[in-house]
């Protein structure tokens, strides 16, 4: 079973998950661990390769969006419907599905938005009912 980190931020700006989106995957790809972004469209894929470049001056994330073949970069960004690279050890999930069964660890970041909190609740109880390992960070 994945171990799932539920990541609780105190804004409502959406702008807030994208952003520590951002943070957490430079920390995880600094532990030199493959990273996989699962936004709810391409166009939210689009636009978080975008901040990717600019989200802090001092880091830099090699990153791309994920089409399939070939992983080129550490971290990878794609929509709900493209499956994860087959190396990747860190899912981040920022989309309003639970991303298929795999042996990666998996980070769920909601915001303060009651319909964001409402779908990370649903995804919490199919976790759970699933058996995976559960923890919750207030942030």
């Amino acid at each position: 079973m994945a171990k799932v980190d539920f990541y609780i931020l105190k804004q409502s700006d959406p702008s807030a998950r994208t952003q520590f989106s951002c943070r957490l995957a430079s920390k995880v790809y600094a532990l030199e661990h493959k990273v996989h972004v699962r936004t709810e469209s391409d166009q939210d894929a689009e636009a978080l390769d975008q901040l990717m470049w600019t989200f802090d001056d001092a880091a830099f994330v090699p990153h791309e969006i994920w089409r399939g073949g070939a992983r080129e970069a550490p971290v990878t960004i794609a929509s709900a419907d493209v499956p994860p690279p087959s190396d990747t050890e860190v899912v981040i999930n920022l989309a309003n599905s639970t991303p298929a069964q795999g042996a990666w660890r998996i980070a769920e970041i909601l915001d303060a938005d009651p319909e964001t909190r409402a779908a990370g609740r649903q995804r919490f109880a199919g976790y759970r009912d699933a058996g995976h390992e559960l923890d919750t960070h207030k942030i």
